[in-house]
């Protein structure tokens, strides 16, 4: 019997796929990927429905949404449900040899054989950050050594420039930037840095007496060319083995960012698209065309499924309960035109800096605040996404009619997904979510802005740190 693919999972966190030129970005920040996509499958309008990274990783890994994973927080508590397999679980099973790098913790990384780590954060003291470099030095004599043993591989790789601190190495920085970045005359830095919960944040990875917006929108930018040159390496290495073309690569984003729009800075929560579009493209000769692009709207639960496709691996042959299938199904009925698109309406949610959800249709976009939020933007707003792509204009007073509209049809889909889990909605059930216990619910968008802040990468990091500990303990208690 032949040996099973190799797998290849490039997770990017923070990309926006509309900043990568392969996507239609006029800056030229992703030549390798955009190479690499001419010779697979690149998918125009993936969503991830589920906002920030725990959640979405959860959907990624499991193919399933958070009804079935009940993981919609950041700061999730306890472990993944013990009913629910990781992909490193199944593939594992299967037979494979499974690595993460850096990704150690997350309810949704169960399950792999080695968990190795690299430095993925940064500050102005500390001088430029190679993430992507410092991940290479990790993965690829981790890579020689899976390709030197008899068995397949799943290897998962968690790259962190994207992310902020922004602070991608020379010739990067200056990449795409040709100004003056503490002109004194540009005022466009003021509200940023004015923003309570996160200016001390900024202030100890951006430049002294930053003024202008365009800069560190560049050093994002600047930082997506550094990772994708990164990446190229990893590519080189599979090509250098002879092994590129038996092996199911795949490039996904987390969740996207907010950069200087809708007053969320330099960030990803919210539920604007410029958060929820994400990148994917997937490459494997034997099995997929090239330089194909999909239409099809499709989500992070899809990708699990699609790849055991790809690989062969029936789920049936997946040890779950009776009643525990996944929620997502194999992208090859768009790839193969049998279908023109997947649910083009879909439950969003987040509960990152903000607790809401919504509902996400072609045309229109619906977002409720389950409480304040710091930003005191309205509990309810309404977007068309066909006049206003940029979701600038909030209809939801001049439209009550299409706000019923689609809150019913988010009700019914939550109560259809209530009764097929027998699970509660998880977003009603997250407590202390922001990470300040006792607290509870936010009562006004005031106390939000006074309790919420991130002082410093140390601090920022150690907020993942401690959902990773949590949920290793839940982990560690189930399993004795």
């Amino acid at each position: 019997m032949p040996q099973k693919p190799n797998i290849l999972l490039v997770a990017i966190d923070s990309i926006r796929a509309d900043h990568m030129s392969c996507y239609g970005y006029p800056r030229l920040t992703t030549p390798h990927i955009d190479r690499f996509a001419q010779g697979g499958v690149l998918f125009e309008q993936t969503y991830s429905a589920h906002i920030p990274t725990t959640p979405a990783y959860a959907s990624m890994l499991t193919g399933m949404d958070c009804f079935s994973t009940q993981v919609v927080a950041l700061r999730h508590k306890g472990g993944l449900r013990s009913e629910v397999k990781t992909m490193a679980e199944i593939m594992r099973d299967q037979g494979y040899n499974t690595t993460c790098v850096g990704f150690t913790g997350n309810p949704s990384s169960r399950g792999f054989d080695t968990y190795l780590n690299y430095a993925a954060w940064g500050s102005w003291n500390e001088g430029r950050s190679p993430k992507a470099e410092n991940l290479n030095e990790v993965a690829i004599p981790e890579l020689d050594r899976l390709v030197a043993e008899d068995k397949p591989w799943f290897m998962m790789l968690r790259h962190m420039d994207p992310h902020a601190p922004y602070l991608p190495p020379a010739p990067f920085e200056r990449m795409f930037y040709h100004g003056d970045e503490t002109d004194p005359s540009n005022k466009s830095m003021e509200p940023v840095m004015n923003f309570k919960p996160f200016r001390d944040f900024f202030a100890s990875w951006m430049p002294p007496e930053i003024s202008d917006k365009d800069y560190v929108i560049a050093q994002y930018d600047g930082a997506i060319a550094y990772m994708d040159a990164a990446i190229q390496t990893i590519f080189e290495a599979l090509d250098a083995h002879g092994i590129m073309d038996e092996t199911i690569v795949v490039v996904n984003g987390d969740h996207g960012e907010t950069l200087y729009d809708h007053e969320c800075w330099f960030d990803h929560h919210g539920m604007f698209d410029n958060v929820l579009y994400v990148p994917l493209i997937i490459r494997y000769p034997s099995k997929l065309p090239q330089g194909k692009r999909v239409t099809g709207f499709n989500q992070h639960k899809d990708l699990l499924p699609t790849i055991l496709e790809l690989a062969e691996i029936a789920p049936e042959s997946i040890d779950y309960p009776s009643d525990l299938r996944f929620d997502g199904r194999s992208l090859s009925a768009l790839i193969n035109g049998e279908e023109a698109s997947f649910e083009s309406e879909m439950y969003i949610t987040e509960c990152t800096w903000m607790r809401k959800h919504g509902w996400r249709t072609p045309e229109w976009k619906l977002m409720i605040a389950l409480e304040p939020d710091f930003h005191f933007k309205p509990e309810v707003e309404l977007y068309n996404l066909v006049e206003d792509p940029d979701e600038n204009n909030n209809l939801a007073e001049q439209e009550p009619e299409i706000v019923a509209l689609l809150r019913s049809r988010m009700d019914a889909w939550i109560a259809k997904r209530e009764a097929e889990t027998g699970l509660p909605n998880p977003m009603h059930h997250q407590g202390d979510w922001h990470g300040h216990e006792g607290i509870g619910s936010f009562k006004t968008s005031q106390q939000a802005y006074d309790t919420l802040h991130i002082g410093d990468p140390n601090q920022a990091a150690s907020l993942q740190a401690r959902s990773r500990q949590t949920s290793e303990d839940a982990d560690k208690e189930s399993d004795d």
